[in-house]
């Protein structure tokens, strides 16, 4: 069976940057479980995988347009510490929900200084090209109710994956995901889950 519109596909991965530097690899791990053509990871990986079949290894160099997009300078804000109101202890790397040139959005916190805030609301990886080494480890046919919805239903709800993730290809911002080759348009509506909230696709 070959990956096309709507296969389940199971992966292992290993994403590098440009640098060589290692951000992220699923071999030491659970694989990652994907609805193929449901936009749950990068286009540019997408796209590579398609026609693909179980025990095929490829390399890909994914570009930042069909990856996560050029690096937007107006999504990185300076904001006044009393705009965040009775939040205590603001420190790099917490994220919230701000407006932006571009819309709502989730933002990190990078920078604290006396009293403002600098928040980037650009994805981690944004502006940055991609390399990944796959393996393709499964391919079967998805379920009218996992198309339906989106993603793939597997133990532990997002994909195999039963942990809290730092990084992977499945889950966005909302689960506390800041690499890997999932898909985040904001333009693009939520998808409903399971959990009504966006389920393990990447779109929120």
């Amino acid at each position: 069976m070959i990956i096309t519109q709507h296969k389940a596909v199971s992966i292992h991965y290993r994403l590098t940057n440009q640098q060589g530097e290692l951000i992220e690899s699923s071999f030491e791990g659970e694989p990652m479980l994907y609805l193929h053509g449901a936009e749950n990871m990068i286009p540019g990986l997408e796209q590579a995988l398609e026609g693909k079949s179980v025990g095929d290894k490829l390399d890909v160099t994914v570009e930042a347009e069909l990856a996560y997009g050029p690096y937007h300078d107006g999504l990185r804000q300076d904001v006044p510490l009393a705009a965040f109101g009775d939040i205590e202890d603001i420190v790099p790397g917490m994220r919230f929900i701000a407006e932006t040139e571009m819309g709502q959005r989730p933002v990190q916190v990078t920078e604290v200084k006396d009293d403002v805030v600098v928040v980037d609301g650009n994805h981690p990886l944004a502006g940055q090209t991609l390399n990944f080494s796959v393996e393709v480890l499964s391919v079967r046919d998805a379920s009218a109710e996992e198309i339906a919805h989106g993603h793939i239903h597997a133990a532990g709800g997002c994909g195999s994956h039963e942990h809290s993730h730092e990084g992977g290809c499945c889950g966005g911002e909302g689960h506390g995901h800041h690499g890997g080759c999932c898909s985040e348009d904001p333009e693009k509506p939520a998808k409903e889950g399971c959990d009504g909230n966006g389920g393990c696709g990447c779109q929120h």
